[in-house]
């Protein structure tokens, strides 16, 4: 592998430059109208004009995108995450075109990304699945009988859902014929498919994932568990490694099932098992990510890993360069996500930062897509900056973690900075006892 496209751009363009530059591979960036200032497109080897700001005439344009790989004789694309990163019909293009697509094959993307097939696939591989349907629903009716058959309250779900579009806890019948139709039409309206389904809602609880890589000759190992339950709108804002919460037993047991369902779809590369558990330490499969997750620094900070390099090995064809008894937590690991947002209201700020400086400490780490002068725009998610802090422990990596808060400057445009300093002084998230509904049952300060 000589030359890698990114199919991305900001935050994790820049993250996966960092890696091919260490690893002398060459890298080529896409850029929109919007993004021609940014840092990732000057720190790429070659960059490439996409097209206009609007995400489906540029970062989703899969063949203009393959045009400039291409054009720029790219042998190989990564995409990130989010945009096209889990899109089946993008990796099949990409393999077609004899262009090696970093990540898992397009038919095991295919597979996770429908939830009614992964979970008929994780039931029979034997791993836990929420109780509920497998099949689509035509009708309020059939939905109806499906949750009379579970109990109440019950998740209507989108089976092509993602970011908790398509999603709706229901308590009653009433409840759930009033949201079926559209909860229904948002799911075709985003994702093109209205399948739904019902499943048990389990009452708040932790949202953990476990971290898997898997090579081309069927070994899979995992790489230990994120906590992630800090969310906002179904959106993570922190996450933590090794999870406060969990047990030891449960741990173990968590991370064998998900290794469990990595070799249950013949998983090539870095992906995630999520899971949902609940107060009593049962686990739940949630769904597989196939790529890339934003707080993969998580894993990487806590075990010394560099997970890109990881990935790049496995594209071409290489076996895992560590086993699963090499696995274990060397530091406690916490990723903050700074956003261009109102900290009270959660609504986008866009602007031109007019300074950013961000901390510069011991076991701070800083992944981020912006710079002083930089121009956040409408277009794309605001995220602008992750704050991945680490200790020998949990309380020194929290300390370490409101330190580099503190620090961090940003004018020109809010941030959701006050808020996250609030999250690192609750009550609750300093004893780690803290599920999904942690953000919706806090007690906002005055000073935000």
């Amino acid at each position: 592998m000589k030359k890698v496209l990114i199919a991305n751009r900001g935050e994790i363009a820049r993250r996966i430059i960092r890696t091919c530059q260490a690893q002398g591979v060459a890298t080529v960036a896409i850029y929109s109208d919007a993004d021609k200032d940014m840092p990732f497109v000057r720190e790429a080897d070659e960059a490439v004009h996409i097209g206009p700001p609007p995400v489906p005439h540029s970062y989703l344009n899969v063949e203009a995108i393959l045009a400039a790989a291409k054009s720029c004789q790219a042998d190989a694309i990564h995409p990130g995450y989010g945009l096209l990163s889990e899109n089946e019909a993008f990796a099949r293009r990409v393999t077609e075109e004899g262009i090696v697509f970093i990540g898992p094959t397009p038919e095991v993307i295919g597979q996770m990304g429908d939830k009614l097939t992964a979970r008929r696939i994780m039931q029979k591989a034997g791993v836990p699945v929420v109780p509920g349907g497998d099949t689509p629903l035509d009708n309020a009716d059939e939905a109806a009988n499906m949750a009379a058959s579970i109990g109440y309250p019950v998740m209507l779900k989108a089976s092509a859902g993602g970011g908790g579009i398509g999603m709706q806890i229901c308590q009653s019948e009433e409840e759930l014929r009033q949201a079926f139709q559209s909860a229904r039409g948002r799911a075709k309206a985003y994702f093109g498919n209205d399948a739904m389904y019902v499943e048990k809602y389990v009452d708040r609880p932790h949202h953990i994932e476990v971290q898997i890589a898997g090579d081309q000759t069927g070994h899979v190992i995992h790489l230990l568990e994120r906590e992630c339950s800090i969310q906002r709108r179904h959106q993570k804002v922190l996450e933590e490694s090794p999870s406060p919460f969990l047990d030891e037993a449960t741990r173990n047991a968590l991370c064998d099932a998900a290794v469990l369902a990595g070799k249950a779809v013949g998983y090539t590369g870095v992906g995630t098992v999520e899971f949902i558990v609940d107060s009593q330490m049962n686990f739940y499969f949630l769904e597989m990510n196939t790529r890339l997750q934003v707080e993969h620094p998580v894993t990487e900070e806590m075990i010394g890993l560099d997970l890109v390099a990881m990935q790049l090995e496995i594209a071409q064809g290489q076996p895992l360069s560590i086993s699963q008894e090499d696995v274990r937590a060397k530091r406690h690991a916490i990723e903050l996500r700074v956003y261009a947002e109102d900290p009270v209201s959660f609504l986008p700020s866009p602007g031109t930062i007019s300074l950013y400086q961000a901390p510069v400490m011991e076991h701070v780490r800083i992944d981020d897509g912006v710079e002083t002068g930089t121009k956040v725009t409408p277009f794309y998610d605001p995220m602008i900056a992750k704050v991945i802090a680490s200790g020998a422990t949990r309380d020194e990596a929290i300390l370490r973690a409101r330190e580099a808060m503190q620090q961090f400057l940003i004018t020109g445009i809010k941030t959701n900075i006050p808020f996250l300093q609030e999250v690192l002084e609750d009550d609750r998230f300093i004893a780690g006892e803290y599920t999904t509904w942690f953000i919706q049952e806090r007690k906002p300060k005055s000073t935000i």
